[in-house]
Formats: structure tokens, sequence, C-alpha cells
């Protein structure tokens, strides 16, 4: 495994959408890039399988847990416990963040009933 710098995941994530950096062979440990230009996102969801962390690295971003909003900026990180309804969105154009967790199978978020 080598070191990686952010400054420059960040750069190649430009103009990117969603996932746009995966940390490789990482054994059990799960980390991606996400980025999401203002207004977009992923819609509330609940995660039964792993708590998630989220640290903010580049523009501003609004996370949701349950009924509390948390705002997302470099050097913000949230701690987000399994089983809590959970949305993300970028509040500005180059919005992106580091999401970690243990790794797991594939990501198929639940949604909510009547959602």
């Amino acid at each position: 495994m080598e070191s990686v710098f952010l400054d420059m995941v960040r750069a190649a994530a430009r103009g990117g959408r969603g996932t746009v950096w995966t940390l490789a062979d990482s054994g059990e440990l799960n980390a991606n890039l996400l980025r999401f230009p203002a207004g977009t996102g992923v819609e509330e969801h609940t995660n039964e399988a792993v708590d998630v962390l989220l640290v903010g690295v580049a523009g501003e971003g609004l996370a949701r847990v349950g009924n509390e909003e948390h705002r997302l900026r470099p050097g913000v990180l949230l701690a987000i416990p399994k089983g809590a309804p959970r949305s993300l969105r970028g509040l500005s154009g180059d919005f992106a963040c580091l999401s970690v967790h243990r790794r797991r199978g594939p990501l198929v978020p639940k949604r909510r009933r009547g959602a």
C-alpha cells in the first residue's frame, strides 16, 4: 500500500460526480472520494451494515442523519452509525468528501417505506 495525497485525488476528481476515487487493495477497509455538484447527492437511505465516517475534503455539503443536519467542509469529520437514515448533497459546486467504512458487500441502499 502506498501513501495517497488528497490534493492529487481532489484535483483528479474535478468535473466528476459520485464516486470519483476508490482506495485499491485495502483489505478490510473501504474508502471512496465522493463528489457532488450543488443540489446533487445521495437520496435518503438506511445502511444497516456498517458505521460510516465522512470527512469533508473540498467545498461544502450537507449530511442529514435522522432529523439532524450537519454541514461538511474541509476538515470536518462526521460519524454516522449504522441503522440511521441519512442523505448527502452538495451545497457548493466543488463539494467532495471521503467516505470510510469496513468493507462489505455491494452498496445497495434501502429506501425508507413511503419514500
